[in-house]
């Protein structure tokens, strides 16, 4: 059986996890040797550069093209093949939008956050106590 499901291929697309372009996305045209990737991003502003395969993390997501492919047809199979929106809709993108935005927070707001997680945990312990009284009669 296989046991991983992401391979380093033609078509892969990447996230940059570090360097220039940090935090895009790019797709993988060409390999250049065990440790280097040749990417193209058109999509989402990535200059076709090589890259350490260090610097990257594998996407689930495939584009369809063939080797060397050109920059225009690059972008027209991203597009076709809807990548950027189905980024935005995995759960990767929204753990990292989470910490962006909690980055971003003020004082009050760490406030309000905790209120509302003090509030949210009240209403859960009263289900529970529910739950656990109807448990004990039954």
């Amino acid at each position: 059986t296989m046991v991983y499901k992401r391979m380093v291929e033609i078509g892969r697309v990447v996230y940059v996890a570090k360097g220039e372009n940090e935090g895009k996305l790019a797709t993988i045209v060409n390999i250049v040797d065990g440790n280097k990737v040749l990417l193209d991003g058109p999509a989402s502003g990535v200059l076709r550069s090589v890259r350490n395969l260090k610097d990257l993390q594998l996407t689930k997501f495939k584009v369809p093209i063939r080797l060397q492919q050109r920059t225009k047809n690059v972008e027209k199979a991203w597009t076709e093949a809807e990548i950027s929106k189905k980024w935005q809709e995995s759960t990767w993108a929204k753990k990292l939008a989470a910490r962006k935005l909690r980055s971003t927070l003020s004082d009050f707001d760490r406030y309000k956050l905790m209120r509302a997680k003090q509030a949210r945990n009240r209403l859960v312990k009263v289900e529970l106590a529910k739950l656990k009284k109807a448990a004990r009669k039954a």
